[in-house]
């Protein structure tokens, strides 16, 4: 049986001003960056102490956690907090604390985020959802460019979002398109409204309340022969969940040219954005990259002249 240290109750004689302000004061970020370097431990040696305590966290999850580009909130990530207050000599419910702090918001809910058991949910209920409107997965069609607007509303909300879609026929007497949108966690899918905007008419509406998935059926006035190209607009109107913190878009085939621009309401602004992309859903985030909000447009945006199988999306923190 291995031998488990006692939890730590109180900072030890000699911990340094910094960390024990940080960890009295906050935040989370600060005071876990400062407890890293009171220990001088390299963020790969830490990684491996928790690998040996039986939590895996990425050397990335770490940096962004004591940078304050994320904010650890799944189960999993919670009890590699815990992990971390042992393995730095911090007293017990210290990092936690802090993160509890943090979450506590009197104005607004706190976003919340999606755990990988939800997001594989989701894709089987996309899936039966296609499957009940009889469309094969890609719909006989490809894209060539879509730009996509999301609207963040006043109270931080995904308030809807509007495509720009071109597509080329690669068979026969394609007549329509399935449009999927994935509200954020505790939206109602059957409040929203689908917009059939330019070339397309609505069809069947199909959604599954506890994934917050939505498919709609957009026809076209005409049959597509192979080879012909359709230019159509489409969007879904929102506003039904709570605090927004991204978007994400996600590809099962290689495409054409994919546009994000997400669209802030001038009174709720948030601190920082940035880009990033997915291998699949299990995979970590890589390809961070800040984007700078446009002051005049109150939007960040990201192209990708073709995409690939997998995730791209925006994030965006509101402190």
């Amino acid at each position: 049986m291995r031998n488990v240290s006692p939890p730590t109750t109180a900072l030890a004689d000699d911990t340094p001003a910094d960390l024990a302000t940080a960890l009295r004061t906050g935040p989370f970020h600060v005071a876990l960056r400062a407890a890293i370097a009171a220990r001088r431990l390299p963020l790969q040696r830490v990684r491996h102490h928790l690998a040996r305590a039986g939590v895996n966290v990425g050397v990335t999850s770490l940096s962004y956690w004591q940078q304050g580009a994320r904010r650890p909130q799944r189960p999993e990530s919670l009890r590699a907090v815990r992990a971390l207050e042992e393995i730095l000599q911090l007293p017990e419910e210290s990092l936690i604390r802090l993160l509890a702090r943090a979450d506590e918001r009197t104005d607004t809910e706190r976003p919340a985020a999606r755990s990988y058991r939800s997001l594989v949910e989701a894709s089987d209920v996309l899936q039966s959802l296609i499957a009940d409107l009889g469309s094969p997965l890609d719909g006989g069609l490809h894209t060539i460019g879509h730009h996509e607007r999301i609207r963040i509303g006043p109270r931080r909300e995904l308030l809807g979002r509007d495509s720009q879609h071109v597509v080329r026929a690669h068979t026969d007497g394609i007549d329509r398109y399935l449009a999927i949108h994935h509200g954020d966690p505790g939206c109602a899918p059957e409040h929203m409204e689908v917009r059939a905007l330019e070339n397309c008419r609505t069809g069947r509406v199909r959604w599954h309340h506890d994934t917050g998935v939505l498919v709609a059926e957009l026809l076209f006035d005409a049959r597509l022969r192979a080879g012909d190209t359709h230019l159509f607009c489409y969007g879904f109107e929102d506003g039904t969940a709570g605090t927004s913190a991204e978007y994400v878009r996600g590809f099962s085939f290689t495409g054409g040219q994919y546009a994000l621009q997400v669209r802030f309401a001038e009174d709720a602004l948030p601190a920082r954005c940035h880009r990033f992309t997915q291998r699949s859903t299990a995979a970590p985030r890589l390809g961070r990259q800040e984007l700078t909000l446009s002051g005049s447009h109150r939007s960040v945006h990201l192209v990708e002249p073709q995409v690939r199988a997998g995730l791209i999306g925006i994030g965006w923190d509101w402190e």
